[in-house]
């Protein structure tokens, strides 16, 4: 379990003075994740709202060795950093021991960049990646993605007469993380620093791909209060909307279950992006939301207690 108190004892490896908007999720994200892993890191930054906001030359938010990559090929670069540090230990040229890690936003990762997560998990680099997930192209005015929700007004899939927002359900990429049989997989959320930190603090200690696809309030494309960014991650969580959870070498275990479920409309109902929901005539849609939120949390229990009976716990 992470222990703040050590943790903010170490140097600010991401520091203050970035550029990021107020209440930004993705700058609080890189701070409690470089907090968890520690000094001896190397970062590579796909493209998008974090790099653009903390690499303005000639100034830099990070107190580690950086690389900006493409929009599309973090995961490709990570590893190319990883595979040189390989051949330097084997070589007798280096020997201590570093953490990789690779961050990318939704845009960069469920969909541009892919294929690059993709190659890296399969073959089974030693790296980290986090991807910060605001739920739509926010560096670039606010366009859908692939992780953009169902109901959501963004740019690309505006709410209209005949369109009620995204008409698609966003795409499970853990799930499809998953599916790589890689030895961490695991959701977490800015505004839950203890779940977010423990998990890669995990994820660290393990040999192999990891990844932790990291819930992340977007003030200004999800519209609302800057103030309110944590209470917005938090009550994902809360809702089910965003379960807390990691995969283990193949085993489910839930990491948050609300003490009471909340609906969906107590979420929604925070953020600008999804006031048209809950219009009288869009019940139906909000009805058909809540109803997938209730079967993927339904699922995810299933796994669980799945994983439970097959390994049940020994006591003394």
């Amino acid at each position: 379990m992470a222990n703040l108190k050590e943790m903010a004892k170490g140097k600010e490896l991401f520091t203050g003075g970035h550029r990021a908007c107020a209440g930004c999720g993705a700058v609080m994200i890189a701070r409690q994740v470089l907090m968890a892993a520690g000094p001896n890191t190397v970062v590579a930054n796909a493209t998008g709202c974090l790099e653009v906001v903390s690499t303005i030359f000639p100034f830099t938010s990070w107190n580690v060795p950086f690389v900006h990559s493409a929009f599309e090929n973090a995961g490709a670069t990570i590893s190319g950093v990883e595979a040189l540090y390989k051949s330097w230990m084997r070589q007798g040229k280096y020997n201590k021991k570093l953490n990789f890690i690779a961050f990318g936003g939704d845009g960069g990762t469920y969909d541009i960049g892919l294929q690059s997560l993709s190659g890296a998990l399969e073959r089974g680099h030693n790296i980290l990646y986090v991807c910060y997930n605001n739920e739509a192209y926010m560096n670039t005015g606010v366009q859908r993605s692939g992780a953009t929700p169902k109901g959501a007004d963004t740019t690309t899939a505006p709410v209209g007469k005949v369109k009620k927002g995204k008409e698609q359900y966003r795409k499970d990429l853990t799930a499809i993380v998953i599916a790589h049989k890689v030895p961490y997989v695991a959701q977490s959320v800015a505004g839950n620093w203890r779940d977010l930190t423990s998990k890669v603090e995990k994820a660290l200690s393990m040999e192999g791909p990891k990844f932790i696809n990291v819930f992340q309030p977007c003030r200004l494309g999800w519209s609302y209060e800057p103030e309110l960014t944590c209470e917005m991650g938090r009550m994902a969580a809360d809702t089910c909307s965003w379960p807390l959870y990691e995969v283990v070498n193949g085993q489910y275990r839930i990491t948050y279950k609300p003490k009471e479920k909340k609906p969906v409309s107590e979420w929604i109902k925070l953020q600008g992006r999804f006031r048209h929901l809950l219009k009288p005539e869009n019940k139906p849609l909000l009805d058909d939301i809540q109803a997938a939120v209730d079967q993927q949390w339904q699922d995810l229990l299933k796994k669980e207690n799945q994983n439970l009976r097959e390994n049940p716990v020994k006591t003394a």
